[in-house]
């Protein structure tokens, strides 16, 4: 899911997005607003985007203090949002079936950038362990990113 795509969804949810010069994040929610850093390429826009949007759909009331469990689990869920949303594991399956060899060209291929992604599959990593099967395939996450086919 691109940027522009990204941003019909929050329209269509009653989001309001606007670019703003933001110092201190790339992202901020406050309500039914999301302000995006402008400047950010598109794909690092589309990343922050999806991440507001899951605060949106998974958060209740500011969780910009990070100071407690209940902030902090409530940012991971808008983390895990923007993940699935961006990338998923059948993102990580149309990547393979798109011969992408490395993360820069899965990263590019999957609209987002080479942090998000890295992010994503340690976040996959620890929710699902070393491996996981989708389907007809197994992803391995250790001892490094692998998709093999289950036939």
């Amino acid at each position: 899911m691109n940027y522009t795509e990204l941003l019909i969804q929050a329209e269509e949810s009653g989001l309001i997005v606007k670019e703003k010069p933001l110092r201190s994040s790339r992202g901020r929610i406050q309500g039914n607003r999301i302000a995006i850093r402008g400047g950010l390429s598109d794909a690092e826009k589309a990343c922050v985007l999806a991440e507001e949007i899951g605060h949106f759909e998974t958060a209740v009331g500011d969780i910009l203090e990070q100071d407690t469990v209940q902030n902090r689990k409530a940012e991971q869920a808008g983390r895990l949002y923007a993940y699935n949303r961006m990338i998923g594991l059948e993102g990580i399956i149309r990547a393979y079936r798109r011969h992408c060899c490395d993360r820069a060209e899965m990263a590019e291929y999957l609209e987002v950038t080479e942090e998000f992604l890295q992010e994503a599959l340690e976040c996959y990593r620890r929710k699902y362990g070393v491996s996981c099967r989708i389907d007809h395939y197994v992803i391995f996450f250790e001892p490094s990113l692998a998709v093999m086919e289950v036939l």
